[in-house]
């Protein structure tokens, strides 16, 4: 009996909240996980009660939806994907759509659609960000694939994405991998804020001795101006945080070492192939990787020479003003390197990305959710051919009006020794980018010395070598 709407393979945290999401805006859904206990678990607890179809078997599952069939696919990218994909296959017939969830890499997305259109099955890729709480609340939705096959599932997606003005976060972004290709950036992106807002809490512990209760004021009133996002939101809830068991702010607890699950690299990676400048979110990922190699921090911490150790003689509101423009200012380079990525990715796989359609969709549900993005989405209103977000008018104002203290920041931060790789990464790209002459003339003098890679001149035309050493 065909009885679903939709299906969904996978019930870890995001699988379950979005099959709850889709009931609640009125769809069926039938469920089904490799473990059995797990899909048991869900039935008997969370789904009680609900327009939701417990399945045993794929075989089972399959049969139980309407036609054509829409199969949501929320399992670890990888390997993973391919092998619900070759369990599925068999049971379907043309025309039927598998959807993929999860993070995978746009070029696995790009294989497999070109794979099963085949087999005149219908493959999407859409980006979902938000979390535990987006997912079931409404997350920022980024589909790619065919426009047909987005044409099919859109129904459903558009109502369980989050809405901001009427409009929902969810946008179709083009062929081929571009759902997931969007997301990716999304990710790196997201690395770059979160690595500034640790920077610039670091300033304010090590240089100022702010504690948790300070720093939570701070928090809150950066959220109330033009740094309003879901990441400064609960970054100020974070510093309220109390352990239970020692009563001290849980954050002062918490060992320094960070995870990621690999977007932040692949967007690393893709922007070297498309010869794109991501520097912030190069020192993000950096940064993560160098949290992890906690023992070695510790003996280099008792072996390696430091600043002398003077308290602030500044003035500490100011500093602290001034850290909030230092992070404003980054914050726009992260995402102008971000958006000049898209740009190339679009020219080299064809895809017809709209850049304001992706700063309206992550405009609620997602992770980078921010005010700020409104003005991302008027900046490409205004100038849709715009190269870079720092040419804008108002980006090009927000840097004039932050530089003073973007340098003030970095510089009292230098002398401390604090460590702040993404802002630091952030000024060196502004000032390279507004430089009429770079010192890469001496690079290609070097080049042409060892090598005889030729150079150009400034004042004629034509390729050249010299022979240096005459």
């Amino acid at each position: 009996m065909n009885e679903s709407d939709i299906g969904l393979i996978g019930l870890a945290v995001m699988g379950e909240n979005l099959v709850l999401n889709m009931e609640s805006k009125g769809f069926t859904v039938s469920v089904f996980n490799r473990t059995t206990e797990v899909t048991e678990k869900f039935a008997k607890e969370r789904a009680v009660g609900k327009r939701i179809l417990a399945r045993r078997s794929i075989e089972e599952f399959v049969r139980s939806l309407a036609k054509p069939r829409k199969i949501m696919i929320m399992v670890k990218a990888g390997s993973a994907v391919d092998a619900v994909i070759e369990q599925l296959v068999p049971y379907l017939e043309a025309g039927d759509v598998i959807i993929d969830g999860g993070n995978s890499l746009f070029t696995d997305t790009q294989r497999r659609e070109a794979a099963l259109s085949e087999k005149n099955l219908n493959y999407l890729g859409i980006g979902v960000s938000g979390g535990e709480e987006g997912a079931l609340k409404g997350p920022s939705m980024m589909p790619g694939g065919t426009k047909a096959a987005w044409e099919i599932v859109s129904p459903i997606y558009r109502k369980v994405a989050a809405q901001v003005e009427g409009e929902p976060c969810c946008r179709y972004m083009g062929t081929g991998g571009a759902g997931h290709y969007v997301k990716m950036v999304h990710n790196g992106i997201e690395y770059g804020d979160m690595q500034l807002i640790c920077e610039a809490y670091a300033i304010m512990r090590d240089v100022l001795g702010l504690q948790a209760p300070e720093l939570h004021k701070v928090f809150s009133s950066w959220n109330k101006g033009d740094l309003d996002s879901f990441l400064i939101e609960i970054t100020s809830n974070i510093f309220l945080k109390i352990d239970p068991e020692t009563s001290k702010p849980l954050i002062d607890l918490i060992l320094d070492k960070a995870g990621q699950k690999g977007t932040g690299r692949w967007t690393l990676q893709s922007a070297i192939d498309l010869g794109v400048v991501v520097s912030t979110i190069n020192a993000a990922v950096e940064a993560r990787v160098l949290s992890s190699l906690k023992d070695q921090r510790v003996l280099a911490s008792k072996q390696l020479p430091k600043p002398e150790s003077n308290p602030f003689q500044g003035n500490r509101d100011h500093l602290v003003d001034a850290v909030r423009d230092a992070l404003y200012a980054s914050k726009v380079i992260s995402y102008a390197q971000g958006f000049s990525l898209f740009a190339a990715a679009g020219k080299a796989y064809k895809w017809d990305l709209h850049f304001g359609d992706i700063a309206t969709i992550w405009r609620g549900g997602c992770i980078i959710r921010a005010k700020f993005l409104s003005r991302i989405k008027e900046a490409f209103e205004r100038s849709p051919g715009l190269e870079n977000l720092m040419l804008d008018p108002f980006f090009s104002s927000v840097l004039e009006r932050a530089q003073k203290n973007w340098r003030y920041v970095i510089s009292t931060a230098l002398e401390a020794g604090v460590a702040v790789p993404a802002f630091s990464a952030s000024l060196a790209y502004f000032d390279s980018y507004r430089q009429e002459r770079l010192p890469a003339n001496l690079l290609q003098a070097q080049r042409d010395y060892f090598g005889a890679h030729t150079y150009e001149r400034i004042d004629k035309p034509g390729t050249f070598h010299t022979e240096w050493l005459q």
